[in-house]
């Protein structure tokens, strides 16, 4: 089962660690993909989870040498349809207003060196899709990858939820069986 997740996200771009790196396909390309946040992480890296709602700098190491020919953009789009980590092109695509969604938008370059930076300050925590297009340099053809990052922690979801459930039924179980009853009989000797 979890090696048809990890195929899933692999499949459409998703970044994924692999031996303690963040990596990103954009279609057959590879990119070491990383996060940092100076001002509060100094050099940690990350790559989905990024905990603070401050300046952030993302860096994309080429793997791949013809991605040092193309012509890179790079999207932040608020996670709207609400697709989570499994966000694939066809999410970007299904979009109504792809412009009204997007918090960052750094236009096609081609960067020198083999890495590609981009800086922007987060408001507010949330759920994000990042879009890497890159433009092949003699074809009429573009690569996209998509992933999914969350910024501002972790977001616990329904958990709390159910652990707070299982907890009211166990306290109902060990009530309706004498539990109470029997710890006032030990208290009181």
């Amino acid at each position: 089962m979890l090696l048809l997740v990890v195929n899933r996200a692999q499949a459409h771009g998703g970044v994924a660690f692999e031996d303690d790196l963040c990596v990103i396909n954009i279609n057959f390309m590879q990119a070491h993909f990383t996060v940092f946040q100076p001002q509060t992480s100094q050099t940690e890296e990350f790559c989905e989870d990024i905990p603070e709602v401050t300046s952030s700098v993302f860096v994309m190491e080429y793997l791949h040498d013809l991605l040092t020919e193309m012509s890179i953009d790079f999207r932040i789009v608020k996670d709207v349809n609400e697709v989570g980590r499994y966000a694939s092109w066809e999410d970007i695509e299904a979009i109504e207003d792809l412009d009204a969604a997007t918090v960052y938008y750094q236009p096609a370059a081609i960067e020198e060196g083999g890495f590609y930076r981009a800086s922007y300050t987060f408001e507010e925590k949330g759920t994000y899709i990042g879009v890497v297009t890159a433009e092949h340099p003699s074809e009429d053809r573009n690569y996209n990858a998509v992933f999914y990052f969350r910024v501002g922690g972790r977001d616990l979801g329904t958990l709390p939820i159910f652990v707070a459930l299982a907890l009211l039924l166990q306290l109902g179980y060990w009530l309706s069986n004498g539990g109470w009853v029997r710890m006032q009989e030990r208290l009181l000797g």
